[in-house]
């Protein structure tokens, strides 16, 4: 049986003066699977991630996140939701370590007010406490634990990448979207990556992601959709999105 979506996608539209970047796009993303948004470059998969998480407002159509409709909530509300993002390139603070970084994701959680944190009380130190040690789990599940208070300036790409992600995750997400979060690796950190993806879907996280790397794409989706200058072209398995000739002719061209 089909799992009910965690993520609705109603009748998108977003254009820039005479561009449409994403036109009338309407998917939904069960929860709990991990569904793929691919196409060539171009194709609208970034201005549909930032649609989702408020940073560029609608044009039309809805969006639906956990039965909330959040067309107009600002991108701090969706993320309180529970809805997490990584970027293309690595959205780190250079002059702050790599705990610190991923706290920053974690106060999202925090329940302590702004008298307890002036005054350091006990609730506030208990809290920092608690925030501290699950960022540390987090930083060991994604093997950056021995980075932990190096400057995230220093790390190398492939570790960037951990570390936006170790931060989305310490959000206690209910849904992550990642923005190609294998460009630029080395096989052995995209196999990495993949299986934290597979751990955080058997955790109960839904995850979102776009990606040109078709290999882990069709090794680690349960459901991919195709995008081609901003229109829906397929959607479905693997297996069927594979065998449609019409998103053989984007990707390959019509003589192939």
């Amino acid at each position: 049986m089909r799992e009910e979506a965690i993520l609705t996608i109603e009748e998108v539209s977003k254009s820039y003066g005479g561009l449409m970047a994403v036109s009338n796009l309407s998917f939904e993303v069960p929860a709990g699977a991990i569904k793929a948004v691919i196409g060539p470059n171009g194709a609208g998969k970034s201005t549909l991630f930032n649609l989702i998480t408020g940073l560029e407002p609608l044009q039309s159509g809805h969006i639906v996140f956990d039965g909330c409709h959040v067309d107009g909530f600002k991108p701090n509300r969706r993320a309180g939701l529970g809805l997490a993002r990584t970027f293309q390139t690595p959205q780190i603070f250079e002059n702050m370590t790599v705990l610190e970084n991923v706290l920053i994701g974690r106060h999202l959680q925090g329940k302590a007010g702004l008298w307890d944190a002036l005054l350091y009380t006990g609730r506030s130190r208990r809290e920092d406490l608690a925030m501290r040690n699950h960022c540390l789990e987090v930083l060991e599940k994604v093997r950056l634990i021995d980075k932990a208070h190096d400057g995230a300036g220093d790390l190398a790409c492939g570790q960037l990448k951990l570390l936006e992600m170790a931060r989305a995750l310490a959000m206690e997400p209910k849904i992550v979207l990642f923005d190609e979060f294998a460009a630029g690796l080395t096989w052995e950190e995209t196999e990495h990556m993949m299986s934290i993806v597979r751990g955080i879907r058997d955790e109960g996280v839904t995850v979102l992601l776009v990606e040109h790397d078709m290999h882990l794409v069709m090794n680690l989706c349960d459901e991919i959709v195709v995008l081609n200058f901003g229109e829906k072209i397929g959607e479905g398995s693997p297996e069927e999105i594979q065998q449609d000739e019409r998103i053989i002719e984007v990707y390959l061209g019509s003589e192939v």
